[in-house]
């Protein structure tokens, strides 16, 4: 048997899908299992142990359009897939896997889908499950008789190799960041929106209080389209901090994660990214939900104001932006000074208002 497995767009809902991909490999382990992706989750996931191959959906690219989705269908057609599991929710997940004809299709009968698919799974109503998005994709195979359900999903893990490691050690080192000192890994952005994100200027008085405070090597990190948020915090400081915005590949970030020491920022695919790579994360949360989307991982501390128009899930706050205004600059250097936040020492898992 040969199973196509369409992964979630999104980096974080990508690492949060793993369990079910770890699971698909439990239950089918004699079987060839494929991932499609688009670009960054294709390059996060490239090497993982639970796919046999990643294909690209270069959705921008090759892909583009309607011609270029003709041509992702034929490519899909010739592998000659058994079965689809469409861990990503829209109608063309799919589309895509009835145009190139596979035989058996199971995904959530939702976003007017169901017809499309041969085995279509009701979404699961509130309460019905653990509200952890890990939980939401678990599901969708426990429902089609893939797997057993459970209550705690284990932390989640992505693999480093020793080799990609030590590329990484020396691209932090040619980069500026000392052998033995506590590198503070820091991403100021969120893909999804600005509501989502602490104040820049509170990066820098963050950075600039970890590195003249506690002697640790600050380094930003973030995708390209995050260049102009890293610009105005380096503006903003007083010290020198390492910045690798724009500079880094997805395929290389869970490595350089692996060799710093702290992770800080807010709820992000950085963030996931971070905690699967056995970092202690600083998650700072504001419009959005941490039951659902905080990284299932032992090293975690949340920081979170409770106001009352939190979670609300915009993408721009329409109001004074309080959820994030009020967290303070000291309650997250305070988190990151607490001698738990460090490697290989026991971190909060959960929520936690400071």
């Amino acid at each position: 048997m040969k199973i196509l497995v369409r992964a979630p767009n999104w980096v974080g809902d990508a690492v949060m899908a793993i369990p079910a991909l770890e699971a698909i490999r439990r239950a089918r382990a004699d079987e060839e299992i494929v991932v499609l992706a688009r670009p960054a989750v294709a390059e996060l996931f490239s090497g993982q142990p639970f796919a046999d191959r990643i294909l690209l959906y270069d959705f921008r690219g090759r892909h583009a359009g309607w011609l270029g989705r003709e041509k992702l269908v034929a490519d899909l057609r010739k592998e000659n897939f058994d079965v689809a599991v469409l861990l990503q929710n829209a109608f063309e997940a799919a589309w895509l896997a009835w145009r190139a004809g596979i035989p058996e299709r199971i995904g959530y009968a939702r976003d007017a889908r169901g017809p499309l698919l041969t085995k279509a799974i009701r979404v699961p109503q509130e309460g019905e499950i653990p509200k952890h998005e890990a939980h939401y994709y678990l599901e969708l195979l426990r429902r089609a008789g893939w797997c057993e359900s459970s209550e705690v999903i284990p932390p989640i893990s992505l693999v480093v190799t020793d080799a990609a490691r030590a590329a990484a050690e020396s691209a932090l080192r040619n980069a500026g960041a000392r052998e033995n000192s506590r590198r503070i890994a820091i991403a100021p952005g969120a893909s999804y929106g600005a509501a989502k994100c602490w104040p820049p200027e509170r990066f820098a008085q963050l950075a600039d209080r970890l590195i003249s405070e506690s002697g640790a090597d600050v380094i930003f990190f973030g995708p390209p389209g995050e260049k102009e948020i890293a610009a105005r915090i380096r503006s903003n400081m007083k010290s020198r901090a390492i910045v690798l915005v724009g500079e880094t590949s997805m395929r290389d970030l869970a490595a350089l994660f692996s060799s710093c020491s702290l992770f800080i920022g807010n709820d992000s695919g950085a963030m996931h990214v971070a905690a699967a790579a056995g970092l202690p994360v600083i998650g700072i949360f504001g419009p959005t939900d941490p039951d659902g989307t905080a990284p299932a991982a032992e090293h975690f501390t949340l920081l979170r104001e409770g106001v009352s128009c939190s979670p609300c899930f915009l993408r721009r706050c329409p109001v004074d932006h309080r959820c994030m205004e009020r967290i303070s600059v000291d309650s997250v250097f305070a988190a990151a000074t607490q001698p738990k936040n460090s490697r290989n020492k026991f971190s909060v898992r959960g929520a936690k208002n400071v």
